[in-house]
């Protein structure tokens, strides 16, 4: 058996529609296509969101708002999950780098501190931005907080 002798199961291919070879054929006259209106036409091409001439919706909808380009997001880590992380892989110090090594943060994210929960344990924390009562809060647990 070569690949020049196969052929595909008696029964399993058909031949395509014929379309526009008379009236004959059964496909003849409009060729599948209907009576007049755009689809009809040759060189139509249907155009994304195109509604038939009617206004179409994302010109009906109101615009409103505005998305800065300049927009910095952070992954929010309040003091009670530092305070679980720092107990559960045994780390003193928190950095992007060990957080990303932990698990718990992707690459390049930046995170920002907040105060909600309590901190029982001194850590060395560089975070990109903490808010001031987490800031407080860091201090008078004894450690220190460093922006990157």
């Amino acid at each position: 058996m070569e690949l020049n002798n196969l052929k595909p199961a008696a029964g399993s291919t058909k031949s395509g529609k014929r379309i526009a070879r008379g009236q004959g054929s059964g496909r003849g006259g409009t060729s599948t296509r209907g009576h007049k209106g755009a689809k009809s036409r040759s060189g139509y091409k249907s155009k994304r969101n195109f509604e038939g001439g009617q206004m179409p919706l994302q010109m009906r909808l109101p615009k409103r708002g505005f998305n800065s380009p300049n927009r910095v997001e952070y992954v929010a880590l309040n003091l009670g999950n530092l305070q679980a992380i720092s107990e559960k892989h045994g780390l003193t110090e928190i950095t992007p780098v060990t957080l990303f090594d932990a698990g718990i943060l992707k690459k390049d994210v930046r995170f920002k501190v907040l105060g909600n929960g309590e901190l029982t344990t001194a850590l060395t924390i560089t975070a990109h931005a903490v808010s001031a009562t987490a800031k407080e809060a860091i201090e008078k647990a004894g450690g220190t907080i460093t922006i990157a």
